[in-house]
């Protein structure tokens, strides 16, 4: 079976770029390994490659540039990732500056390579509101800084919205739509070049998906779901086009609650991954409030709505549920791999690699080695305090 470089081999070893043969193909490839700090000469140097720009031929998957190849013998690598977020260190919260932002975003991307993880996240410490530090900036960063939103909210407001059964675990709505959504001050290109310069790993840049943000607001304006639904996504589409991470990944945590809502969540997600320029992703969960699940459901439910992303692959909450709905992910359409779940962010345990080891052979015994694109946790590490986090990165 495949193998990840976290678990079964040292950095580097394996997988890495710097091949005799990939020097060979690519001269701008030093002749010592990036991963082990090439000299500051080569990094002026040194341009990145450009993102394919348009959408895939019909029929072909789009899949992480850069991306190794079968290591020596034939094996493939299992690549690992993080799905986005990570504990926002108390002195930051302590003391929020925009120096000690940089400062935090770049301790987390160090943690993350020291690690060895393969594609790191500045942990979306980029969205964190001394404000809000609780909600870590997942909802409101995106819509309070929309055009025609109102975020003064009343107690009228609130009980309307609160007769919304969908959206149970918020007592109030993130904003109040009067008037046709604009980006106004929405900066995500200009948010992900602050991450982009603090790193030279392979970098992901993560946002909430349009379902979920659709369900947090009390629209006054659209008078329809999908319709409000299309809106954010036509111009979070429209700012996404112009991001070149590595992976560009949407999250959609209120839909494995209500599976019903799939085909209008579908269309309106999928106007976005269309606009990704590099590898689209899709990260799904049952929610991850207090470090407990906050709806239930299966993931038997969205074998349709999975199977018709328009992405490389998904990643999956599946440590904290078990193993037992693996065999019906095998019915994903086989365009889409998977991200699959192997540390439990709802839990403190920290996994063993001889767990994670296990989890990731009985996954490639089920769906077949060439199915599964990384291993990853089940959602964000915002959750956990820091020391906790970080071993279970490093396992």
């Amino acid at each position: 079976m495949r193998r990840s470089r976290s678990c079964f081999e040292p950095s580097g070893v394996r997988g890495c770029l710097c091949t005799s043969s990939s020097r060979a193909a690519d001269p701008t490839i030093p002749s010592s390994c990036p991963r082990s700090s090439p000299p500051e000469s080569f990094w002026r140097s040194w341009k990145r490659p450009k993102p394919s720009v348009g959408n895939p031929p019909a029929g072909a998957r789009r899949t992480l540039r850069g991306r190794p190849n079968k290591a020596e013998g034939g094996v493939e690598v299992i690549e690992t990732t993080v799905v986005g977020s990570y504990p926002v260190p108390d002195w930051l919260v302590a003391l929020p500056s925009e120096q000690a932002l940089l400062d935090a975003m770049a301790v987390v991307l160090k943690i993350q390579e020291n690690a060895g993880i393969d594609v790191v996240s500045d942990g979306e410490l980029s969205r964190f509101d001394v404000n809000h530090p609780d909600t870590n900036g997942m909802i409101e960063y995106f819509v309070r800084p929309l055009a025609n939103v109102r975020t003064t909210i009343t107690r009228a407001d609130a009980e309307t919205f609160g007769r919304d059964a969908g959206m149970a675990f918020r007592s109030r709505p993130s904003a109040i739509v009067e008037g046709a959504l604009g980006e106004g001050t929405l900066d995500l290109p200009g948010d992900y070049g602050r991450a982009r310069a603090l790193t030279r790993a392979r970098l992901k840049f993560t946002l909430t998906g349009p379902h979920m943000l659709t369900k947090t607001l009390l629209d006054e304006h659209y008078r329809s779901r999908q319709d409000l639904c299309g809106a954010l996504a036509d111009l979070l589409a429209e700012q996404v086009a112009l991001i070149d991470a590595d992976v560009v990944q949407i999250d959609e945590a209120n839909l494995p609650g209500h599976p019903e809502e799939a085909d209008w969540a579908l269309e309106c997600i999928n106007r976005i991954l269309n606009a990704v320029q590099t590898t689209p992703a899709v990260h799904l969960c049952f929610g991850n409030y207090g470090g407990q699940s906050i709806q239930t459901g299966s993931w038997e439910k969205l074998i349709g709505y999975l199977g018709g992303l328009h992405c490389d692959h998904v990643l999956l909450e599946l440590a904290h549920r078990g193993n037992w709905e693996l065999p019906r992910l095998k019915e994903i359409d086989a365009s889409v791999r998977i991200g699959l779940g192997v540390i439990d962010v709802k839990s403190n345990v920290v996994e063993t690699p001889d767990e994670i080891a296990a989890k990731i052979e009985e996954a490639a015994r089920v769906l077949g080695e060439e199915r599964i694109a990384f291993i990853n946790p089940d959602c964000g590490f915002w959750m956990l305090k820091r020391s906790v986090a970080d071993r279970k990165i490093h396992a």
